[in-house]
């Protein structure tokens, strides 16, 4: 069980992908094979997509596996680098929450239904308030260690 809870945004997201990648082998046999599709897989697998992108992005974001840039970081000394990595945090805590917020604002105030199955976009776009919120707290986390380790640590 502990071990789910460390990864659980890639054992959700590997559901979503999964059922993504069914339904698309699904629909691409009916269409070719037995001349006909189902009206709903295109709306199920795009939904699903989108789940699997946000919480893949909130598992790499976790996991600090996104893209970043560090030209200029590498030049300064341990300590500069700890003080620079703790502003940086406090700067996407501040990001990260007001997505957050939007987010929110933009799923609650919703109304828009799929075209093929008639269920609401806020099942899908819930993905979005999910990931951000994930992403808040793994900052809020980032943000005390790398305050621990700016300015309570002791230097080598």
């Amino acid at each position: 069980m502990k071990e789910f809870l460390k990864k659980f945004e890639l054992y959700i997201g590997s559901v979503f992908i999964a059922v993504t990648v069914i339904v698309v082998v699904m629909n691409v046999f009916t269409r070719y094979v037995l001349k006909f599709t189902f009206f709903w897989a295109e709306e199920l697998a795009v939904g699903c997509f989108v789940w699997t992108i946000f919480l893949g992005t909130a598992a790499a974001y976790k996991e600090k596996a996104l893209i970043g840039v560090e030209a200029l970081v590498v030049l300064l000394p341990q300590k500069g680098r700890n003080i620079l990595a703790f502003f940086t945090y406090l700067l996407l805590l501040v990001l990260c929450s007001v997505m957050l917020y939007f987010s929110f604002t933009y799923v609650s105030s919703s109304s828009k239904i799929t075209a093929a199955l008639e269920v609401s976009y806020a099942y899908i776009n819930t993905s979005i308030i999910i990931s951000f919120a994930l992403m808040t707290i793994y900052t809020l986390v980032f943000v005390v260690k790398s305050f621990k380790k700016a300015f309570l640590s002791k230097p080598n």
